[in-house]
């Protein structure tokens, strides 16, 4: 047997060395070698065991993969199809490469791909686009294992194709499962109830959700298990196969007892001991039932990031959408806030983002997650003043099932559990209460959350972004913000410089405006008289950025006209608040530590008028 060790990669470059030495054409498109005529009946009539084993299990996968692109293919040991099966449409586009029975799909004549590969290491294994070795396959997403008979010899591949982007790991572990279940059949001849129970096992396996899967039977023995599931778990296959599943899954009894009341296991938070320790998954799990409706097993259906990432997309915006190239300005206040920004993405440190309402402090706050190391993970932004303060601890640290009146059953994982491995950014941070401060404290100091009517300590790795547009130090002063919460936030303060402190970006942002908002509203670009230019440049933009982008579109849809005039408008802006204007000078007291790290002055800013 080929080393279980090797990897896909490895494998894959094994192959394409096998295939050069061979001499094969990448630029070929039909299998070099292809029975005709009374060849072929020969063939099939040397295979008639083989293919009449066979046809009832792919005849089950044909029911689950109809109208999904996929389609089946047998060979014999020498990589020679013997059946196919499969929608018209997709048999009819692989005819047209010569993939029909008789065609020779073994390494020599084809170049790597599923079937051909899986023959050479003695092993299942996936192929995807570039990984075959001629261009004309690159369409393709192959899944194909080995078929032995009683003696351990290979008699055969069993194959699903697809389109490429149609790949998906739970695709091998169907063909794996149905390879074992036509080698039970030919080792053992077995009887019509060991033929339903296959079935049964095939079934469910093809019911179940696309994730981690793992066959189970009555004893809790695991008897099949896929590649996904082996990732996700980080088990080897060897160590998994025919052994208990008890120490992953204690309960597992329980589940068992479930399905004989009569209930269901669906879309439970599960936990999974790992290594001597606990990890959460969506678990799933489904009954395998023989003849007489008696349960003989069960199919695990697991769940890990995809399903938190489809809850974050439920209850927020998980991804960062901007980076520092989307940001606009060139000014030397505005520049060197960006520089600061990006020198410190890289870090894990807290981040505090200041500034007056429409700086852009989200824009940054996301270009900074953007060029971190956790740019692939979330990006949850939470709005602290928007939350009322009865749901705020549960939108942010989850709750347990029951843990008050109308509690989501199963529990909900809070934007903390869901950010796990990102970033989130805390926008609005002066609005939040005292007593929530205490817990986001907690949070910041120990790296840990607890839900709302729980007991457990749940570890997060998260990367804080908070934003303000308050002066935090009369918060302080007032009492209505916590100091040793504020330090923790403020390890690295970015101060953003309102816009009528920056200089000629006004024009440059309204020139990318012009040009943005007249293509989103289909319009021409309008002529802006050199009196408008002047009221642009002379103006403050109270509203900053984003005034100055709701006027652009406002002049765009008037074609060139505003509505409102901004020197009427700013004659009748009431003069900024004394909190305002100390929060501007204050927070522009910010000072470098290093080119790498900003720290915040307090003593100064405080001492100083």
């Amino acid at each position: 047997m080929a080393d279980k060790s090797v990897t896909q990669r490895e494998i894959i470059k094994k192959s394409h060395q096998r295939c050069e030495e061979y001499g094969v054409n990448k630029e070929q498109i039909f299998p070099s070698r292809i029975l005709k005529g009374n060849e072929v009946s020969t063939k099939l009539a040397r295979n008639e065991f083989l293919l009449r084993t066979a046809s009832p299990f792919i005849d089950i996968i044909f029911e689950s993969v109809t109208n999904s692109g996929f389609f089946i293919l047998l060979t014999d040991n020498e990589g020679c199809i013997l059946k196919s099966v499969g929608d018209p449409d997709i048999i009819g586009q692989s005819e047209k490469l010569n993939m029909v029975v008789g065609a020779y799909m073994n390494e020599k004549n084809i170049g790597t791909n599923a079937m051909g590969t899986a023959i050479s290491e003695n092993q299942p294994i996936q192929v995807t686009a570039a990984e075959h070795f001629i261009s004309a396959y690159h369409r393709w997403t192959c899944s194909a294992a080995p078929i032995h008979n009683k003696n351990g010899e290979i008699i055969g591949t069993l194959n699903l194709t697809g389109e490429s982007r149609l790949v998906h790991p739970h695709t091998l572990g169907l063909v794996v499962a149905a390879v074992r279940a036509i080698e039970n059949q030919i080792k053992a001849e077995m009887a019509q109830e060991k033929l339903n129970e296959a079935f049964s096992y095939m079934k469910s396996i093809v019911e179940s959700v696309s994730a981690g899967i793992m066959a189970l039977d009555s004893n809790g023995s695991i008897k099949t298990i896929n590649t996904w599931a082996l990732k996700m778990l980080n088990l080897k296959k060897e160590k998994a196969i025919n052994h208990s599943v008890n120490k992953l899954v204690p309960h597992w009894k329980e589940i068992f007892d479930r399905f004989q009341r009569g209930e269901t296991y669906m879309d439970m938070e599960t936990n999974f001991y790992l290594n001597g320790s606990k990890e959460k998954y969506d678990l799933s799990a489904y009954p395998i039932l023989d003849s007489q409706q008696q349960i003989i097993g069960m199919v695990l259906v697991i769940k890990g990031m995809q399903k938190i990432y489809n809850l974050v997309n439920k209850y927020s915006d998980m991804r960062a959408h901007y980076t520092f190239e989307d940001i606009i300005g060139n000014s030397p206040e505005f520049t060197q806030v960006i520089d600061h920004a990006e020198k410190i993405s890289a870090s894990t440190s807290t981040v505090l983002l200041i500034g007056e309402s429409g700086t852009g402090k989200e824009l940054i706050a996301q270009s900074i997650h953007n060029a971190s190391p956790r740019k692939n993970s979330v990006f949850i932004a939470v709005n602290c003043g928007a939350l009322p303060k009865d749901l705020i601890e549960s939108e942010l640290f989850g709750h347990e099932e029951g843990a008050f009146t109308g509690s989501k059953k199963g529990g909900h994982a809070g934007k903390f559990e869901l950010a796990n491995g990102g970033t989130i950014f805390l926008d609005e941070i002066g609005e939040m209460s005292l007593d929530m401060q205490v817990n986001l404290l907690r949070v910041l100091q120990e790296g840990y959350v607890k839900r709302i009517g729980g007991s457990k300590n749940i570890t997060v790795d998260v990367r804080v972004i908070a934003a303000t547009k308050k002066n935090l130090i009369e918060e302080l002063k007032k009492g209505t913000f916590r100091e040793d919460l504020f330090y923790r936030l403020s390890v690295i303060p970015l101060f953003i410089p309102p816009l009528r402190e920056r200089g000629n970006d006004r024009m440059n942002l309204f020139s990318y405006f012009l040009k943005a908002k007249a293509q989103k509203l289909n319009k021409p670009l309008p002529e802006i008289s050199e009196i408008q230019l002047k009221e642009i440049m002379d103006y403050d933009w109270p509203g900053n950025v984003r005034e100055l982008e709701n006027y652009v579109e406002n002049i765009v849809n008037f074609n060139g006209q505003s509505s409102f005039n901004i020197i009427n408008t700013k004659n009748n802006i009431t003069k900024k608040t004394n909190e305002s204007e100390i929060l501007h000078q204050n927070n522009k007291r910010y000072s470098l530590k290093n080119s790498h790290e900003i720290e915040l002055t307090l003593e100064e800013m405080e001492n100083k008028p």
